[in-house]
């Protein structure tokens, strides 16, 4: 892809990645890297009493856990947030380490920010509002797709207002990230399926964004390539450490590729399906993605012929046939990994989708899409198509 001579970017990637199969073991070092001395342990209870990850984790931390909150619902919310800032406080946290997927690592993003200044949640809420670092965190993945590790998003459900709270600033990028494979074994197929291809529509939006970047596309296309390799077999061969090291890690490229370019309509779908009807993030990206790159076909074609080729797509013919093969591709890849392929699927009701397109609107992602989107008629055929799962 070309950039003209007076092309401008930010590229930020402050956060340490250390990888392999046993690095839960320097968890501790990292602590004292970063003068972690007590910190509150983050995960949620099925990690911590059904596996013995977190167990794992605690072992290597030693003393320096002064409180272990386990109460992170599948999909986090505000009162989560502030109920574990709260306990943290008491505790005398001065850190945090997070040990799960990305409603874990986003609560932990939240009571870092409350660890430092205090207050309510939704004072916080926005675009860099904050004016200096959060605490000190530490993240161990355990799934393999939100790339939480690496953004400076995160995403807390608001469940009186029925929306989700985004929060972007640079200063909750997490400080570590230790991607061990071995954590991400235990992972159930179908949410193996449903983070990997959160991954994809992470990488993919950051190619289409309006603020994508040379760096971020060679992050994405890498990412691409690697989640189509090592997804299917992550599904089929939940042992096999090698493909889920490389699912991983593709994970995390993509998440350093959007954190920087950002994302679109995919996302703006699926926020908002997510607080309405309480899709599973991944699924609900799974599910958006091809409805939206038939959406911007004409908007972005040179974008889409480099990710069919890295997601092995003839990328040959005219844009619109190209963005039709490449959403095909996308959908079918989904439905081998066994995942539903619309909304109708998973419980959201038709006669629902004009309140979800006029309500994608105030979803802030959409300012980013490669195509305007600019009223609720204009998207409500990408709901529909999305509802009904076109392949």
């Amino acid at each position: 892809m070309s950039y003209d001579a007076d092309s401008t970017f930010v590229f930020a990637f402050p956060t340490r990645v250390i990888y392999g199969a046993g690095a839960v073991s320097e968890s501790s070092l990292e602590c004292d890297r970063l003068g972690m001395d007590k910190v509150v342990l983050v995960s949620d209870r099925v990690l911590a009493e059904k596996t013995d990850v977190v167990a794992q984790v605690r072992k290597a931390l030693g003393r320096r856990v002064v409180l272990e909150f386990l109460d992170v619902p599948p999909d986090s919310s505000v009162a989560a947030v502030e109920a574990g800032a709260a306990k943290a406080q008491a505790a005398g946290a001065t850190g945090v380490v997070s040990v799960g997927g990305g409603s874990v690592i986003d609560t932990a993003k939240g009571i870092a920010i409350l660890l430092r200044e205090g207050g309510s949640l939704r004072d916080h809420e926005g675009f860099q509002n904050l004016t200096r670092k959060a605490a000190p965190h530490v993240v161990l993945p355990t799934t393999a797709g939100t790339g939480s590790e690496v953004t400076y998003v995160a995403v807390i459900k608001d469940v009186e207002a029925h929306r989700k709270l985004l929060f972007g600033d640079y200063n909750i990028l997490p400080d570590s990230a230790i991607l061990d494979p071995l954590l991400t074994v235990g992972l159930p197929a179908h949410l193996t399926a449903a983070t990997g291809m959160d991954a994809l529509s992470h990488a993919l939006e950051a190619m289409h964004s309006l603020q994508r970047q040379p760096i971020a596309d060679g992050l994405a296309l890498r990412a691409i390539h690697e989640v189509r390799a090592a997804l299917p077999t992550c599904v089929k061969t939940p042992g096999d450490v090698a493909a889920r090291g490389r699912q991983l890690v593709a994970s995390t490229m993509a998440g350093a590729a959007f954190s920087n370019a950002q994302v679109g309509l995919v996302h703006a779908i699926a926020h908002t399906v997510g607080a309405r009807f309480g899709v599973h993030h991944g699924l609900a990206n799974s599910i958006a993605m091809p409805a939206v790159v038939r959406f911007n076909a004409l908007a972005c074609p040179d974008q889409y012929r480099q990710v069919a080729e890295a997601f092995g797509v003839d990328p040959s013919g005219s844009d619109e046939a190209l963005a039709d093969r490449l959403a095909g591709a996308i959908y079918a890849f989904a439905k081998s990994l066994g995942l539903p392929g619309g909304f109708k699927d998973v419980g959201v009701p038709r006669e629902a989708l004009g309140e979800l397109a006029e309500a994608t609107l105030f979803d802030g992602s959409v300012i980013y899409n490669a195509r305007p989107v600019i009223s609720a008629e204009e998207v409500l055929p990408v709901w529909e198509a999305a509802w009904q799962g076109e392949g």
